[in-house]
């Protein structure tokens, strides 16, 4: 009964909070006198969203129009380069792409790069600085060549063999002939030719090693089958080198850093519809769901948050440890299609790279359930405010669906930008490299005679041009996800400011003065939408050019800060400690700047339509000024937002595992390396789509905080348009940071006590 009285005096309390005068007129509808001069609605108006505007910040907007042009010539120079085949297939003897269709001959079915002459791939070995894997004749087939002839009659009917491309005077045989004869047309061939290819210079060559498909490339088993040998040596071919190096130099050239990454480049392009359905649609869908949920369940939708947190977390853990090969046998594999022999299977760094991942879960896991048992009580007691930001979404229901828009507008832009990246990372001249110093040789279909020319092979050359695009392209998206959360944020603050002055009211109240008051309209998201679009464009795109900037900085910074620990373990690295810890300062200040000054700035740009630097300084002073009253009231609530973000992109981390595992993403054409690279891009997906959609809660507490400090700065302390739970939640607050204020102060004093006794 004590409890209930106390409580009925602290709502009681918080009610006389929020009359405007002591006398016995109501707080709502407001009197003439809060109409007075005011930073919201200026000084003969109302407060509320300032309509009276003009635009701001124009020099930063022409500038952004000069990024985007920028950005456009960026990914043209991509598009007209680059072939994204070219990040996976490699090229033939002739320069071609494996899989291009627009090669002459068109290889749009055949993706398997062979090397036919096996002592190239010995001496390359062997001897790597004078002989180049690169330089070693290949060519694209739709599959590895197999042992077995194609009896077609030819002079050694048991000796299966691959050949040129049909061409000179085998122009007659087309693609299909060529393919039909599993690619053999020995039989055909004139005695000057069937001499120069038992000289391994073709036009064709023996198949006597095993080879399985890794990767879309030939790797040959370590020695040939005996009774082929035996057959070659009778047939006075050229002595053939084997052993263990051969499928080694196959395995090195595909395990080199640029390769794998070039791969994992690859997997984003095959695993499109995983991107579009984990990282887009699911996203999108569960995050409506969850503010549909928390606005009519607080409570229950905070403990289901941390639940399913770490269910996502464990099973996405052991999809780590499935792919690894730790838990069943569905480890990755290198070998595409029928699955070869134990030596053939070598292990590749994508496994281990999940290996790794595996490891560095199951750390996250164990932190998660212990963060889970400290915080979920005090994430739910620190709820209270986030309880006055549902109700402005129950009373601004198209919040919840908004959005979805700046979402769409992202992911069509991600759609495009991720496919001009592709295309940046294969942009390039294919050259044909020196080779004569070889004493390379191979036969001339249409020279009719045997060349030091046409074995050479080619390579992908870049240039620094292509390196500063790429740079350049990854600042565009980082500058593109700060402006279109910039925007969204402000019009979220616009709206949810309306519900604060209006008090959740929209139909219209005729004051005993003759003043009518609308409220906050009838569509508060529109209306906030039309002023960002119509005068702010400028200052958000000045806010959201910071971020990046800020962030290389920081990135600059970081390097610096390890090239100084490395200076601290020499003799005289005092001087290094000291840079190393003003680095560490220089840090910090830019991360608080971009976690307070920049968020809030964007409210006070949707109330009153500021620039970016009088609106970051107004914001600033308000909070500094307030610091007592909402400073720490807000930082469980963004902890628990942080958590259902989590949430979302777990999810879709763990479905998208679950897509990758079907068929089409095993095999054929879409088989990707490793699920590394589209997982953790739908998880970053996820996580974008939450932060936006989620902004509704986390930028409707941060305006009416900013919106309650207006309120108590333009009315003498007094917040005469506080929502009754607001102004509640406000002051227990303040009682319980008084109590805790005391207790340290009692502590204090008798710690003080004791030292002096003792």
């Amino acid at each position: 009964m004590g409890k209930q009285t106390k409580d009925q005096s602290r709502r009681a309390a918080a009610e006389a909070a929020a009359i405007s005068s002591p006398s016995s007129t109501p707080a709502y509808p407001p009197p003439a006198a809060a109409f007075a001069d005011n930073e919201a609605g200026g000084s003969i108006r109302k407060p509320g969203i300032k309509k009276a505007r003009r635009c701001q910040d124009l020099a930063f907007l022409s500038i952004i129009s000069l990024l985007a042009f920028g950005f456009i010539v960026d990914t043209s120079f991509g598009f007209n380069r680059g072939d994204p085949h070219r990040l996976v297939y490699g090229l033939d003897y002739k320069g071609n792409v494996c899989g291009d269709r627009r090669a002459k001959p068109n290889l749009k079915d055949f993706q398997v790069r062979y090397w036919m002459n096996p002592n190239q791939l010995y001496w390359s070995g062997v001897y790597p600085d004078r002989y180049k894997l690169s330089t070693a004749r290949s060519i694209c087939l739709r599959n590895c060549p197999t042992t077995v002839s194609a009896g077609n009659g030819n002079a050694s009917s048991q000796l299966s063999w691959v050949c040129d491309y049909p061409e000179g005077t085998y122009s007659g045989l087309s693609m299909r002939d060529w393919e039909q004869r599993n690619y053999d047309y020995f039989d055909l061939l004139t005695p000057d030719q069937i001499a120069s290819s038992r000289n391994l210079t073709g036009p064709c060559y023996p198949v006597l090693f095993e080879s399985v498909n890794l990767y879309w490339n030939c790797q040959p088993s370590p020695a040939p089958e005996n009774n082929l040998l035996q057959l070659w040596n009778s047939m006075n071919g050229v002595q053939i080198q084997s052993g263990s190096i051969l499928p080694q130099v196959v395995h090195d050239a595909l395990s080199t850093p640029s390769a794998i990454f070039y791969r994992y480049m690859a997997d984003l392009g095959r695993a499109w519809p995983v991107l579009f359905v984990c990282g887009g649609l699911l996203p999108m869908l569960l995050c409506m769901l969850w503010l549909i949920a928390i606005r009519y369940y607080v409570s229950v939708v905070t403990w289901l948050t941390f639940v399913l947190l770490n269910v996502f977390m464990i099973l996405l853990t052991l999809y780590f440890y499935f792919k690894a090969g730790w838990l069943g046998n569905d480890a990755i594999s290198a070998v595409i299609g029928t699955s070869g022999s134990d030596d053939l299977s070598v292990s590749f760094t994508e496994l281990e790279h999940l290996k790794a991942l595996a490891i560095i879960m199951t750390l996250v896991v164990f932190l998660t359930v212990v963060m889970t048992f400290v915080l979920l009580k005090r994430v739910t007691e620190a709820l209270s405010i986030t309880k006055v930001t549902v109700q402005a979404i129950g009373a601004v229901p198209s919040l919840v669906v908004y959005p979805a828009i700046p979402f769409m507008a992202f992911g069509l832009f991600f759609i495009y930008w991720l496919s001009a990246l592709l295309y940046l990372f294969s942009a390039g001249k294919i050259r044909q490299n020196n080779c004569t110093y070889n004493s390379c040789a191979s036969y001339d279909l249409y020279a009719q005679t045997v060349t030091q020319s046409g074995c050479c092979g080619y390579t992908l050359h870049s240039t620094h041009n292509i390196v500063w695009a790429i740079l350049y392209h990854l600042f565009v998206l980082f500058w593109a996800i700060s402006f279109i959360a910039a925007c969204s944020v402000t019009t979220i603050s616009g709206a949810i400011a309306s519900y604060y002055w209006a008090r959740g009211e929209t139909a219209m109240w005729n004051g005993g003065d003759g003043m009518d008051w609308k409220g906050m309209g009838w569509f508060p998201v529109v209306s906030s939408a039309k002023l960002v679009l119509s005068y702010s464009l400028g200052s958000i795109s000045l806010g959201s050019s910071i971020v990046p900037l800020v962030e290389t900085f920081r990135v600059v910074l970081s390097a610096v800060q390890k090239r100084l620990k490395k200076a601290q373990r020499t003799p005289g690295g005092v001087a290094a400690t000291v840079l190393n810890s003003g680095t560490q300062g220089c840090s910090g200040c830019i991360e608080w700047t971009l976690k307070f000054i920049n968020r809030n700035a964007y409210v006070v740009i949707a109330i009153s339509g500021k620039n970016f630097f009088r609106a970051a300084g107004r914001a600033t002073v308000l909070i500094a000024n307030n610091s007592m009253r909402v400073g720490t009231v807000n930082n469980m609530g963004r902890l628990f937002l942080s958590v259902a973000k989590l949430c979302v992109s777990l999810a879709c981390a763990v479905f998208a595992f679950l897509m990758l595992d079907s068929h089409s993403f095993k095999t054929g054409h879409y088989r990707v390396s490793s699920p590394l690279f589209p997982v953790l891009f739908c998880l970053g997906l996820g996580y974008m789509a939450a932060s936006l959609f989620f902004a509704v809660v986390g930028t409707g507490t941060d305006t009416i905080l900013i919106a309650y400090c207006m309120d108590s700065e333009e009315h003498n302390g007094t917040p005469i348009f506080a929502p009754a739970l607001l102004a509640e939640t406000l002051t227990l607050h303040a009682e319980r940071q008084d109590a805790v204020d005391a207790d340290r102060h009692i502590q204090n004093v008798q710690r003080d006590d004791e030292d002096i006794y003792s």
